[in-house]
């Protein structure tokens, strides 16, 4: 039988939560692997979605390798990118 693979994470029990809260196995591992000493509280500097131009989403939708991009309004691109 097949075993339920996921990734290696750092704090097992914020991982489960995450899991829990419909987070993805990727970024559940992702945030729960990341040094929360030298991660900040509210997130980073970097402006909302909202306020970047479609071309600025597109080229970070494109660098993350989300599919079907060219066809996506601005608000789609900010959906895909949130849930990426």
């Amino acid at each position: 039988m097949a075993k339920d693979k996921r990734p290696s994470v750092k704090n097992e029990e914020q991982y489960e939560a995450l899991r829990d809260q419909g987070y993805s196995k990727e970024k559940s591992a992702r945030i729960a692997n990341s040094d929360s000493s030298k991660t900040g509280k509210k997130g980073g500097k970097s402006p909302k979605y909202e306020e970047w131009t479609k071309e600025e989403l597109y080229d970070k939708a494109q660098e993350i390798g989300i599919e079907n991009r060219s066809k996506m309004s601005k608000e789609e691109l900010i959906d895909a990118l949130r849930n990426h």
